[in-house]
């Protein structure tokens, strides 16, 4: 499980089972008050039939989090898929 600290809550990436096939999460936990993790889910629209790639795809989104608002929701760019998308040739 790969970790980034902020300034109010601690982010983690894992993959969670949900019936046959893996989803890439971000769990992030409050530091300095009181509350419970919350699971984000991230790139929802992939589909992992093992472990190893969705937890792959959780370290990338969370390498690419920007910012944690004051809530803890992640803050992505505006342009972040969660895909190794070529951009478009002109």
């Amino acid at each position: 499980m790969t970790e980034r600290r902020f300034d109010d809550y601690t982010a983690q990436a894992t993959a969670v089972l949900e019936g046959s096939r893996f989803t890439a999460c971000i769990v992030v936990t409050p530091i300095t008050r009181s509350g419970f993790p919350v699971y984000y889910a991230v790139c929802e629209n992939r589909s992992f039939r093992q472990r190893e790639p969705a937890e792959l795809a959780a370290s990338e989104a969370l390498a690419a989090i920007l910012a944690l608002e004051d809530d803890g929701t992640p803050v992505f760019p505006d342009d972040y898929t969660g895909f190794h998308d070529e951009p478009p040739a002109e």
